[in-house]
């Protein structure tokens, strides 16, 4: 018997996908309407609402059974929960780079990621890096503009 994987994720990232389903099934009568009323304009083979509407369907469906997938694995982590020395998922790190500058990430669920808002994937180059780490490791990472170094400065569950 094959085991289903969880899909780790912060509360807010299963609302916010909770919230998309919820969009997406509100648009399948939509677009059944769009198709319905080009079909009434007659030949199919050149109706360009009708394939628009069509692909749009598809996607819609696609997108529907992904999140519907997701929701059903989530396994929903609240860092405020965790504790102790070692990064984990959901833990929010501050690191120092090679010029002793501050950058500060929370490790988060692959759909949950902004790196502008400093949240990562764990599943990142640098979230890996970064998972079982302590205070004040070093943490060297190879990317493709050269190799990075951080040292890990603050470990927070918030």
């Amino acid at each position: 018997m094959a085991s289903v994987e969880k899909v780790p994720m912060l509360a807010s990232g299963y609302d916010k996908l909770a919230a998309d389903l919820v969009k997406l099934r509100e648009e399948r009568p939509v677009i059944v309407d769009a198709i319905e009323e080009a079909r009434a304009h007659g030949d199919l083979s050149e109706n360009a609402e009708y394939h628009a509407a069509k692909e749009r369907q598809g996607q819609v469906e696609a997108m529907i059974s992904d999140i519907e997938d997701k929701i059903s694995r989530a396994q929903v982590i609240d860092p405020k929960t965790l504790s102790g020395d070692k990064v984990l998922f959901g833990s929010t790190v501050t690191l120092l780079d090679e010029d002793n500058k501050p950058v500060k990430y929370q490790l988060v669920g692959e759909s949950e990621t902004d790196a502008g808002g400093g949240k990562i994937s764990f599943n990142s180059p640098l979230g890996r890096a970064l998972i079982g780490r302590q205070l004040e490791d070093e943490v060297e990472l190879t990317v493709p503009s050269g190799d990075k170094y951080y040292l890990i400065e603050k470990i927070e569950f918030v």
